[in-house]
């Protein structure tokens, strides 16, 4: 159910009315031409706050464009947010990984309707039905999540310096029961992701990383865009993570989430970008130049006879709202919310990175709400 609640999130997102009155000195904008620079600059006003740290938004179109930070780049300097920081850009990952697995389609590499238990030999257990590479693209494979390190912020805090290997997630979750049959259903899920990372390294013969930078970010000029494995550290310029605990006192203590070892996220959650470099994403992918026909249909393509089907097999969610047609792709890891979100003829387009104070939480962040109203208004 994660991916309906996300979607009403959204959707909750884009009916919320402007709050008026907000202060806009704390945002700095590059440029402020279109869209509606007062209220994206009113979106961004007061941080820090209890909800976030620091917020980077850029806003495009044919209309021109808007640039926009605001926030600290840590709480104990409280120095200004860098602009043109990194960050955890967690499931927005997935559409580099979908994009990479078109290209290799594209080469001949990889066949979208060959089950994926041709590809990697024993993953699933035998009560699988074939699930193909399609299946894992939009989310409609029936494979289970696999096992993590915890259930609750405490218990994966821990053991955030651990590593789980990707390859440990995939196994696991393929030892569980089907949750139904492929093609039935759509449940978005990491898993489907592990498994295309897996896939790509099987296929290339070489780490996913190497692939998705050859395939993707390359062509797409992301230069400032990485996978840092094991490595628990963000390189680079870089605003700090926060996790806010709620203490047995009733007091509220920001924790430091910035490292964390994300190995086990893998194709579907570990890299690292800036908002600069998603925007590049967004219009390299929107305008044929990483994924060319007929592949690049599959990534504005939602699979047909699926009740409240939304995602496509390019990574990407589709959201209509006032009439117009998104596509959208958030991503969440503990410190740090990311989002990419485009009309198809990219006449409005949207990237941000907010650092908020529970990033994981199914509850829609009050800064992100008013970030998406004033950007897709």
């Amino acid at each position: 159910m994660r991916d309906l609640r996300r979607r009403s999130i959204l959707a909750g997102a884009l009916a919320v009315p402007l709050t008026a009155g907000l202060p806009t000195s704390s945002a700095s904008a590059l440029s402020a031409c279109a869209p509606d620079g007062k209220a994206l600059r009113a979106a961004l006003a007061g941080l820090p706050d209890a909800d976030a740290t620091a917020a980077l938004v850029r806003v495009g179109g044919t209309g021109g464009s808007w640039r926009g930070s605001s926030g600290v780049h840590d709480l104990e300097s409280g120095r200004p947010a860098d602009p043109d920081a990194r960050f955890r850009a967690g499931s927005t990952t997935k559409v580099v990984t979908a994009a990479a697995v078109l290209r290799l389609a594209a080469e001949g590499r990889i066949d979208l309707n060959t089950p994926v238990q041709r590809y990697l030999p024993g993953i699933l257990s035998a009560r699988f039905r074939p699930v193909t590479v399609r299946h894992l693209l939009n989310h409609t494979s029936g494979i289970p999540a696999g096992d993590g390190l915890g259930s609750t912020f405490e218990e994966v805090y821990a053991h955030r310096f651990d590593t789980l290997t990707p390859q440990r997630v995939a196994a696991s979750a393929g030892a569980k029961e089907p949750e139904f049959c492929p093609g039935r259903q759509q449940h978005y899920l990491n898993i489907n992701y592990t498994f295309l990372g897996l896939l790509i390294e099987r296929v290339t013969g070489r780490p996913y990383a190497t692939e998705a930078a050859r395939l993707v970010l390359a062509p797409a000029g992301m230069r400032d865009t990485y996978f840092p494995g094991t490595d628990p550290r963000i390189l680079g310029p870089h605003n700090r993570g926060y996790q806010a605990v709620r203490r047995a006192d009733g007091t509220t203590e920001f924790v430091d989430v910035t490292e964390w070892n994300q190995a086990d996220r893998f194709a579907a959650g570990d890299m690292i970008s800036t908002t600069a470099d998603l925007e590049r994403l967004l219009t390299g992918l929107f305008r044929g130049r990483i994924v060319e026909q007929p592949q690049l249909k599959e990534v504005f393509s939602v699979p047909s006879g699926i009740t409240d089907a939304s995602y496509s097999a390019g990574g990407l969610q589709r959201f209509e709202s006032d009439g117009k047609v998104y596509w959208v792709k958030s991503g969440g890891r503990y410190g740090y919310n990311s989002a990419i979100a485009a009309t198809r003829d990219l006449s409005r387009t949207l990237v941000y990175s907010v650092n908020s104070t529970d990033a994981k939480s199914e509850d829609a962040n009050p800064v992100v709400v008013r970030i998406i109203t004033a950007a897709l208004k």
